[in-house]
C-alpha cells in the first residue's frame, strides 16, 4: 500500500540538513542560524534535488514562529516589558518610524510606488527576533538589564507588525 509522506519527508529533510549544516557552520566559529538558513535553501524549490513541499513549508514556518513567540515568553514576562517599557516602547516606535520614513525615502528615490516604499520601510523597521535573541543567549546577556530592554523592544516591534 503506498503512502503519500511530504510531511514526514519534509521535517526529516529539513531538520537533518538543518543539524549537520548547522553543526558545520559552528564547527567553523560561524552563527549556527548561518548553517540553518542554507539548509533551507538547499531544500527550496530554487536548487536542484529534493523540493520540500512549499506548502507545508509555509505552515511549518508558521509552527516555527509560535515556538519562538512562545520561547520569548518563557523568557520574559509582562513585569520585565513593563520595568523597561518607558526604553523599549518609545525607543521602538521611534525606531520604527524613523526606518520605515528612511525606507520610504530610498524608495522614493529609486522611483518605486509608495506602496512598495512603505512595505520596504516596514521590512526595513523590525529586527530579526530569533537573531538577537541567540545573539544575547549566547553572550549571556539576557538577564541583564540590556538584554530585557532589547527583548521588551523586539516585543513591542512584534506586537506593532
Amino acid at each position: 500500500m503506498p503512502h503519500d509522506t511530504p510531511l514526514i519527508a519534509t521535517i526529516v529533510a529539513g531538520l537533518g540538513l538543518a543539524f549537520v549544516f548547522g553543526a558545520l557552520a559552528n564547527r567553523f566559529r560561524i552563527p549556527p542560524l548561518v548553517g540553518y538558513l542554507v539548509a533551507g535553501v538547499l531544500v527550496g524549490p530554487n536548487t536542484p534535488g529534493f523540493v520540500a513541499d512549499a506548502s507545508l513549508a509555509t505552515e511549518l514556518a508558521e509552527i516555527g514562529v509560535i515556538l519562538l513567540m512562545f520561547g520569548v515568553g518563557l523568557h520574559f514576562s509582562l513585569k520585565d516589558l513593563l520595568s523597561v517599557r518607558a526604553i523599549a516602547v518609545p525607543g521602538a516606535v521611534v525606531q520604527i518610524g524613523f526606518a520605515t520614513l528612511l525606507g520610504v525615502g530610498l524608495a522614493w528615490l529609486l522611483g518605486w510606488s509608495m506602496g512598495a516604499g512603505l512595505v520596504f520601510g516596514l521590512a526595513l523597521s523590525v529586527a530579526s527576533t530569533v537573531v538577537l535573541l541567540r545573539a544575547l543567549q549566547e553572550r549571556r546577556l539576557i538577564e541583564t538589564e540590556r538584554g530585557r530592554i532589547a527583548v521588551g523592544w523586539l516585543i513591542v516591534e512584534d506586537l506593532a507588525m
